[in-house]
């Protein structure tokens, strides 16, 4: 694994769009400082619903050519943020997006959330011992606002982070790699709260401002162990976020979704380690998501170190 660069992320997520809005600082961050940084979507977005009029015929109850399109979106957000790594889970394609939770899509065959996790688990288990990486960046068990694939991207991560360990788990996938960090993306309570309030004081276009159990992972302050300053790279997430055009309109430091309701657009972006060791003291906020694990290219194939909490 010589030709490995010394820090390697990975990152998880459910749909094209997920990780411009959740990490695009952080991914930019670590990509400008020569870290390796792979990208895993889940689904192409299929059942998305799209901004642009001129583009409505890509809708799943119209041309169905949405996910096709989004795969276009993706690589010129990439582009943006400079991570060269980014894949589908099993090849574009091979899982459905799923719909929001309740709908029938959830139950089409293909669909991700209708997939069992030991089935999706290995396609990611296989990049995992590829890539190698010391840290991994996923949702947190409700998936950051209870969306199916999100929800389904977190027990597939878990599980995948598991297996990639496992010595006897099918060595045809790579040698066993332990990753030894693993983080919920999160947003602390007071900072949606303050950029809600910014937004509600500039003067914006969108018709209605969003509600902040509408921003995924908000959490007390408390629970965040990790927060990393992308002020430096805010022209590269804005400009992901517009390359994601069927579904995010960005106005300054706001944008909005399909809804039409403002949210706040963050540069600094947060964390919770729930798996491995903290690089800081006990109280303390970490600002590198690599600190305490070995930066050599062979990475940590060995224990972990302990858990902080464990995926439900």
């Amino acid at each position: 694994m010589t030709d490995l660069p010394a820090r390697r992320l990975l990152l998880v997520h459910a749909h094209p769009d997920d990780e411009s809005i959740n990490n695009g600082a952080t991914m930019a961050r670590y990509a400008a400082e020569g870290a390796r940084v792979t990208l895993v979507t889940c689904t192409l977005g299929e059942e998305g619903e799209v901004i642009p009029p001129e583009l409505a015929h890509l809708a799943p109850d119209k041309e169905d050519g949405l996910g096709a399109h989004r795969i276009g979106e993706l690589a010129a957000a990439m582009k943006e943020l400079g991570v060269a790594d980014h894949r589908f889970l099993g090849g574009p394609g091979r899982f459905r997006d799923s719909g929001m939770m309740g709908v029938p899509q959830n139950r089409r065959p293909g669909a991700f959330w209708n997939t069992p996790v030991d089935e999706a688990a290995p396609y990611l288990v296989e990049v995992i011992r590829s890539v190698r990486p010391q840290v991994l960046i996923t949702y947190d068990p409700h998936g950051g606002y209870g969306h199916p694939d999100h929800i389904q991207a977190h027990r597939v991560a878990m599980r995948a982070a598991d297996l990639a360990a496992e010595p006897a788990f099918r060595r045809d996938l790579g040698s066993p790699h332990t990753i030894a960090k693993i983080y919920w993306n999160r947003v602390p309570r007071s900072v949606a709260e303050a950029g809600f309030a910014r937004l509600r004081a500039a003067n914006v276009e969108f018709p209605g401002v969003a509600h902040i159990d509408d921003i995924p992972g908000v959490v007390d302050d408390a629970e965040i162990t990790a927060e990393i300053d992308g002020a430096a790279y805010t022209a590269h997430k804005a400009a992901a976020m517009r390359a994601h055009a069927t579904q995010i309109a960005v106005d300054g430091p706001f944008f909005a979704l399909s809804n039409d309701l403002g949210q706040p657009l963050f540069t600094t972006e947060y964390y919770q380690l729930v798996r491995g060791l903290p690089g800081v003291p006990a109280g303390r906020r970490e600002h590198d998501l690599f600190a305490g694990t070995v930066h050599g290219t062979g990475g940590t194939d060995g224990p972990a170190g302990t858990t902080t909490q464990e995926a439900v």
